[in-house]
């Protein structure tokens, strides 16, 4: 069950729009909207996100179970009875997921992009993977896996922090135990089993010292702010269940989470297709992108659909807006010319580093931005001659008396169509208050390893009280991440996506029709062979009884149960079987064989009568014979 909110409950005489007046039906569409309303009124959860069709079907099937026909109705229910909204959001969140899921994905991840993310961080660069909809773990500590196998286990240890997030707080428990059955580590290799997990009474539990490194927290993908500066974003089969606006949204967020180059790994069901594109796709066929250089997060499209129609409208006054965003920007950033003439420089630039308006135009040694915080010339130059953007992390800057702050500097060469060199951009981000946070939450960290080495001497109980806590600072540390992804995003994100994708439940649809059909199909044969008076037998290759009649049991007294399955030649009945041999085998070898004979019989009552027998192949749709058709009719004197 997901925990919420406890809102106010509504009164059962509530108004609005969930009053019924005058005796009036509702319109269905608007009354299943209500219960949206009511949900997101009463307990803070909003589903107005998700598509409508597999979204109603449902709350349709969970008012089915306890006997409800309308939606007012259930409304009455959700209020009456406070255990119903966990019945129901574990009706609509479906936990799909397994270790490895998609093999082929995981292999292609494992082999050729890992290690292409490794090999663009340095040796203690931290790598931050994000799992999005992580559901009970299993795709979080696959990602473990792979990453523990391709730096080691102690490097592991040290550089790489996996947030699995989901809106279950109920699997989130069950994936914070880390304790698996042997058919969940079916899809495992046994290698891998018997590296990473431990077996406990009959369970496989994750290696402890890696799991530290896996912090599960309550994250959702709609409301929440995401987590920032995400070299690895996986969230596989997640966003098929929103509509095209929600997606649009968190597809924006996660093209804001990566860091430039970050790679994002989709599910199988999912494709990316854009105009000016935010993704550029590494394997197209196992849905694993990368985050594009100069990505816009206004026109891509996350569908499934073969074509994507792009609306446009011209905008006016486009360079005085460019002018005025850029100065107004709340991120200082100076940009030089191919010659180091300082061109431009924008208001939170000039406020941060003395600048004024007649400094533009003056070549930057003149500057002394120049050399402080940092010697800027070196990496203007490298910028301009290598063609490719440098970020310097960890400069201080001491600006006054006891006054420090710490900027991370993104130098990125501006090249114009005909691939020259226009200019330089410098920006200066403030990391001041992000590296404060860092450094008292390194500092909590380092208490809470004393504190978690000194109660592994404990007994039992003392231990399992440190699992509380440990969850209760992954919680905190999550709450954290997302308090400063908000500010980054209100400062960096301008514009939305738009997006779609189409049901897998469609296939099932149609695979319960066909299912049908083919019921119906059974139901009109069997009427047919009960409705012929003749006794009609259908052998196999071997002579088998597939099927006999009520006709054949009337002649013969032999039930249905009893005859089908038996040989031929084995069945005790008045007529000589044994006779029919040879037009049964002519009927098993030729597909255009049928005969007629006529045979002294003793039918179910002990007269002799006189029995006509047609004996024809039963032919398969590829014109060979599948079998022998026997029609036996009594001759009348």
């Amino acid at each position: 069950m997901v925990a919420r909110s406890c809102g106010p409950c509504w009164p059962p005489g509530r108004s609005g729009s969930f009053a019924v007046v005058n005796d009036r039906r509702p319109d269905p569409d608007q009354a299943f909207e209500d219960v949206l309303l009511y949900l997101k009124e009463s307990r803070g959860f909003d589903f107005t996100g998700y598509k409508r069709t597999s979204l109603q079907r449902r709350v349709r099937h969970r008012m089915s179970q306890i006997g409800i026909e309308n939606y007012p109705d259930y409304i009455d229910q959700l209020q009456v009875n406070a255990d119903e909204f966990g019945a129901l959001f574990n009706t609509i969140l479906i936990n799909v997921t397994g270790f490895f899921r998609d093999t082929e994905a995981w292999t292609y991840l494992r082999e050729d992009v890992v290690p292409t993310i490794l090999a663009e961080r340095g040796p203690d660069d931290p790598i931050r993977v994000w799992s999005a909809g992580c559901a009970s773990g299993e795709e979080a500590y696959s990602l473990a896996m792979v990453l523990a196998d391709a730096l080691g286990p102690d490097r592991f240890r040290q550089q790489v922090k996996i947030y699995a997030t989901d809106v279950d707080d109920e699997a989130l428990t069950q994936a914070r135990l880390a304790s698996y059955g042997e058919r969940d580590l079916q899809s495992v290799p046994p290698e891998l089993v018997a590296k990473y997990f431990e077996q406990q009474n009959g369970r496989y539990s994750f290696r402890k010292d890696l799991r530290r490194s896996v912090i599960f927290g309550r994250n959702d993908l709609v409301q929440d702010a995401p987590i920032s500066r995400i070299d690895l974003l996986v969230c596989r089969n997640t966003l098929m269940y929103f509509n095209q606006e929600t997606q649009s949204k968190i597809l924006g967020r996660f093209h804001f989470a990566l860091v430039p180059k970050g790679v994002l790994f989709l599910g199988k069901a999912e494709m990316l297709l854009s105009h000016s594109r935010i993704f550029d796709p590494i394997d197209l066929k196992r849905r694993i992108f990368r985050k594009a250089p100069n990505g816009s997060g206004s026109a891509a499209h996350f569908v499934s659909y073969p074509m994507v129609h792009d609306r446009r409208v011209d905008v006016g006054g486009i360079d005085e807006l460019r002018e005025h965003a850029f100065s107004a920007s709340p991120v200082a950033q100076v940009v030089v010319t191919a010659d180091d003439v300082v061109a431009l420089a924008n208001q939170q630039a000039q406020t941060t580093f003395g600048l004024s308006p007649k400094d533009v135009g003056r070549p930057l040694r003149d500057l002394d931005l120049s050399y402080r915080p940092i010697e800027l010339r070196g990496y203007v130059e490298q910028a301009r001659l290598e063609r490719k953007s440098l970020r310097v992390k960890d400069v201080e800057w001491l600006r006054g008396p006891g006054e420090s702050l710490w900027f991370e500097i993104h130098v990125n060469p501006l090249i114009g169509v005909d691939n020259t060199i226009l200019g330089v951009s410098v920006v200066f981000h403030d990391v001041t208050s992000a590296r404060r946070l860092l450094e008292d939450l390194e500092y909590a960290n380092r208490q809470l390893e004393s504190a978690y080495e000194e109660l592994q001497s404990t007994n039992e109980e003392l231990e399992t009280t440190n699992e509380e806590l440990q969850s209760t600072v992954e919680e905190l540390e999550t709450t954290n991440e997302e308090l400063q992804s908000t500010n980054e995003e209100l400062e960096t994100m301008n514009e939305e996506l738009q997006s779609t994708n189409d049901e897998l439940q469609t296939i099932n649809d149609t695979l319960r029709e066909r299912s049908a059909e083919l019921d119906q199909v059974n139901e009109f044969l069997e009427s047919i062979l009960t409705s012929l008076r003749a006794g009609v037998v259908v052998l196999d290759l071997q002579m088998r009884v597939l099927a006999w009649n009520r006709g054949a049991e009337e002649l013969w007294g032999v039930r249905r149960d009893e005859a089908e399955g038996e040989h031929l030649l084995n069945l005790d009945i008045g007529l000589p079987v044994a006779e029919l041999r040879p037009v049964v085998r002519s009927a098993l070898s030729d597909p255009a064989f049928i005969d007629e004979v006529k045979l002294t019989a003793v039918n179910r009552r002990g007269r002799e009568v006189v029995v006509r027998v047609v004996c024809s192949s039963l032919r398969s749709n590829s014109g060979e014979p599948a079998g022998a058709i026997l029609v036996m009719e009594q001759q009348t004197d």
